[in-house]
């Protein structure tokens, strides 16, 4: 339960939020930011970076703020990024297993809020995009695409969880239940292969694309192969909540709450997150983006469970936010984003700088957490 100092942090919070995006939105309206370069957001906009898989949550940061402001001007910076976002589907190939990330928190969201005929299209678009990665024989979504020198037609990913939303939305749209039984035939999937007895989770799950059946795992983005990468258990967290909202189905749920204690049982007396829960001890690398993933699904848990049990879940999604806002956000213009010490990948060449999803979770577990958020997934 929220203490009453809690609620007077939650109001402030969101109130440098709101002051944040009023600045940071008029001054980045026309570019699609994934990190930033000397404090200044970059753009992804371009033909080269306009697939990139983190281009729906600029974004989605609009339609949040538009949901708590009424402003609409965030509605319509949103929409610049919108348009953008249809060469993917003229250019075809750069497209992925992440076309939930891009779609739901833009034309989706565009769609729910103002019903733009245009934007349901793209929606529906990219949901079959999606369903055609599906592999009936392994009963899974393919991730990522062709590299050269390699078959990675097996591969898929704990990811994934997080985009499957956008094919429960295509069904409740048309009626047509074949999105769903995609989504959910790779939920089972993923409960089956990628979550260990221990409640942690694999990052990357090889199948045999032919026959069928698990060839082998990799570490992915954590430290190594067996280890913990912590967005991965965050995906997987809140991924499979995504499912059980959707779905009702109470093994989503179950395996969320597995995952969610895992977790829970790891977090730091700090609560900064590391990027992989069995790294080294040094160097210390973290991870806010997991903590704020996290957060926002340790909030979704407990709206779905019994008093006796909600208590845990929030209180360790506010320990983490609370963390992330006295430590690790820059409330001043002189940076474009929030967050700060993201990392991508444990064993990428650059650590602890911003990330546009960091950023697009700490706002949505805050306004969750006000209780007036607009659910995007």
């Amino acid at each position: 339960m929220l203490i009453e100092q809690d609620k007077q942090w939650i109001e402030e919070t969101v109130q440098k939020i709101i002051q944040k995006m009023d600045w940071v939105s008029e001054k980045s309206k026309h570019k699609i930011p994934y990190t930033t370069i000397d404090g200044v957001h970059n753009d992804q906009s371009n033909m080269e970076g306009i697939s990139w898989w983190t281009n729906g949550f600029w974004g989605g940061m609009m339609w949040l703020m538009y949901h708590e402001t009424g402003n609409e001007k965030y509605a319509e910076v949103a929409r610049i990024s919108e348009e953008k976002l249809d060469q993917c589907f003229i250019n075809y190939y750069g497209l992925h297993h992440d076309v939930g990330f891009m779609y739901l928190p833009t034309a989706v969201a565009d769609y729910r809020i103002k019903k733009n005929a245009e934007s349901k299209k793209c929606g529906l678009h990219a949901a079959n995009l999606l369903a055609g990665r599906f592999n009936p024989i392994g009963k899974f979504i393919r991730a990522w695409n062709d590299h050269p020198g390699s078959d990675n037609s097996g591969w898929a990913i704990i990811d994934s969880l997080c985009n499957l939303p956008i094919l429960y939305w295509a069904t409740e749209e048309t009626k047509d239940p074949r999105f769903k039984h995609i989504a959910m035939m790779h939920a089972d999937t993923a409960m089956e292969v990628f979550i260990r007895p221990d409640g942690s989770s694999n990052h990357i799950v090889e199948f045999d694309s032919e026959h069928g059946g698990v060839v082998k795992t990799y570490g992915g983005q954590g430290y190594e192969n067996g280890s913990s990468w912590t967005r991965g258990q965050t995906w997987a967290l809140y991924g499979f909540m995504m499912s059980y909202i959707h779905t009702g189905k109470i093994e989503y749920l179950n395996t969320a709450k597995r995952v969610a204690h895992y977790f829970i049982a790891n977090i730091p007396e700090s609560g900064f997150i590391p990027i992989d829960f069995r790294q080294p001890k040094e160097p210390a690398w973290e991870d806010s983006t997991a903590a704020a993933i996290a957060a926002s699904g340790l909030i979704e848990i407990a709206k779905h469970v019994g008093e006796y049990e909600k208590d845990m879940y929030l209180n360790a999604a506010v320990k983490l936010l609370k963390a992330l806002e006295e430590k690790r956000c820059n409330w001043t213009e002189k940076n474009d984003c929030i967050l700060e010490n993201c990392s991508a990948a444990y064993h990428a060449k650059e650590h602890h700088f911003n990330i546009i999803y960091g950023d697009y979770f700490f706002m949505e577990a805050m306004l969750k957490l006000k209780g007036d958020d607009l659910f995007i997934w």
